[in-house]
């Protein structure tokens, strides 16, 4: 419904309709403030500054959507985009005094080897789509409409496959860990 609407909006726009892109823009700005602010880990005062470059990209690029396909996707695609480019740069920029503590901060930018292969396996339990999908929402940070525009499935399918993937997965886990207190168990 909604992507159904901003298309409509933003193909008026292109064509030289003012007042179709402006309520365009007003209408995507709230979603895509929530968006960012998801992913930036909820930074209000660096959420609109990402907001507003955000906008600007969306107003230089705009001609590049394909009216064929859903505006949310690209919608969210320049965002998310526009929200890491932003998050590298606040990182890169950042900077802190040496008071000889930093030795006790774990880096959270290593990744443990043996948890990389453990997810892999537990992927591998699942068909390829499930195991795509729970990889593109949980770890890559997709949202459904992005993943189910390149899956060719609806929003609500992607998230039925989600929820079901991350119950088997549960399910997995659970058992596995009640098997390892059995043998650990005095007998």
């Amino acid at each position: 419904m909604r992507d159904a609407r901003w298309s409509e909006l933003l193909r008026q726009a292109n064509a030289g309709d003012r007042a179709a892109y402006v309520a365009f823009l007003k209408e995507i700005s709230p979603v895509l403030r929530g968006v960012i602010k998801a992913r930036s880990g909820g930074r209000p005062e660096e959420s609109e500054d990402i907001l507003q470059n955000v906008l600007i990209a969306i107003h230089e690029k705009r001609h590049t959507w394909r009216d064929t396909e859903p505006v949310t996707a690209w919608l969210y695609a320049i965002t998310r985009y526009k929200t890491v480019d932003a998050l590298r740069k606040l990182g890169r920029n950042q900077t802190a005094a040496f008071d000889g503590e930093e030795a006790d901060i774990v880096d959270d930018s290593v990744i443990d080897p043996t948890a990389a292969r453990d997810l892999e396996q537990l992927l591998g339990q699942l068909d390829d789509t499930a195991a795509t999908i729970v990889r593109q929402i949980k770890l890559q940070g997709l949202t459904a409409e992005e993943v189910g525009a390149q899956l060719n499935m609806t929003p609500g399918a992607v998230r039925v496959s989600l929820h079901r993937a991350m119950t088997r997965l549960s399910a997995t886990v659970h058992d596995d860990e009640t098997e390892m207190a059995k043998q650990k168990a005095p007998t």
